[in-house]
């Protein structure tokens, strides 16, 4: 009886096992990679999921897209947390805020996970490795010259006219999109000084597309002679373009440009409300925020100065963290990858392009 009691009590413990969810795959040696958004459902990230897995299948190791539906600190700290509870070998973070992550991914650190930043960052000293898609100033004025074309385009004259613009993005804690904002606010004092920032503390609309929508609607409704909107936030951009198709605003009427995904804006551009907008490889960018966790995952050092060669992206260098920002941590082992080259859509061009 006691051999019997034995053998079920075992196949008990086998079924529970095999009904139970797991944190990662049981395949011997793989690596798991916990990837997070700012936010889910966004056309941008899930571009950068779609970059992810498939570099992921192809170079034998597992990513796990975990985010959530609302733009919030308290769950992207709830998620790194998870990982590190479920043994996940690394993570890779858009994070939400300069700072507010900082406590969380230095606990993943000190867990042993490979730990690695994308699109927005934390402390130099809580991750390796920043995919930046570029430098401040490269960025920065990237958004003020595609306003600057646009606006040139439908007969002002940005280099003398008192432009009127406007900044809306997600929040001033992100680190990325303020940095692109300090320095487009720079390269306009001094390349465009007759231009007149309406709104110099900025509109924010959270991340959030309902609020992009009535933030976009506040804007041109509160400034009804208001050349020129920037949006230097994937939703941002689709709101305010909404914003203005709603209340019968075309090119026309008002530039808006800023940075977010060709598939989320052709249908503005195809109704002639927005003339040009840019971002850069969002699949690249997430395939080599993942790729490099998974590159320390595997045992491997990085350290500022060194190249590393990424399987069908090419090879990176290992840059200091004061590209991005001139007071930042400096340490050998931390450091910035930048991404190789950003694009400005059109109706040109913007089909050639399926993100």
């Amino acid at each position: 009886m006691r051999k019997v009691g034995f053998i079920l009590a075992a196949l008990i413990v086998a079924v529970l096992i095999a009904g139970c969810p797991q944190s990662k795959p049981q395949a011997s040696g793989e690596k798991t990679i916990v990837f997070v958004p700012k936010i889910t459902g966004n056309a941008f990230f899930e571009s950068a999921n779609d970059g992810a897995q498939a570099h992921a299948k192809a170079n034998g190791y597992t990513v796990q897209y975990i985010g959530s539906q609302q733009a919030s600190v308290a769950e992207q700290v709830r998620i790194i947390r998870q990982a590190i509870a479920q043994g996940a070998d690394g993570i890779s973070v858009s994070s939400l805020d300069a700072t507010g992550l900082d406590e969380a991914m230095r606990e993943a650190v000190k867990a042993g996970l490979a730990v690695t930043t994308w699109d927005s960052d934390v402390s130099g000293d809580a991750r390796a490795v920043m995919v930046s898609q570029g430098t401040p100033e490269i960025l920065g004025k990237m958004l003020v010259d595609m306003g600057a074309d646009a606006l040139k385009n439908r007969g002002k004259n940005p280099d003398g006219d008192a432009i009127k613009y406007v900044w809306h993005y997600s929040q001033s804690t992100v680190a990325d999109q303020n940095s692109w904002h300090v320095a487009g606010e720079a390269y306009i004092k001094q390349k465009y000084p007759s231009w007149v920032n309406v709104r110099t503390d900025n509109y924010y609309s959270n991340q959030d597309p309902e609020q992009a929508l009535s933030v976009g609607q506040a804007i041109l409704q509160s400034h009804s002679d208001i050349d020129l909107i920037i949006c230097n936030d994937s939703t941002a951009l689709p709101g305010q373009l909404q914003a203005a198709q709603n209340l019968g605003k075309t090119k026309k009427d008002v530039t808006i440009t800023g940075f977010a995904p060709p598939n989320s804006i052709k249908p503005f551009a195809r109704a002639d409300v927005v003339e040009r907008w840019g971002l850069w490889d969002s699949g690249q960018q997430g395939a080599l925020g993942c790729y490099l966790a998974f590159h320390l995952a595997s045992g491997n050092k990085i350290k500022v100065g060194d190249t590393i060669t990424v399987p069908s992206i090419g090879t990176v260098e290992v840059l200091p963290n004061t590209v991005l920002d001139p007071g930042a941590y400096t340490a050998e082992n931390s450091g910035v990858v930048l991404l190789p080259e950003r694009v400005v859509f059109t109706t040109e061009n913007m089909d050639n392009y399926n993100f």
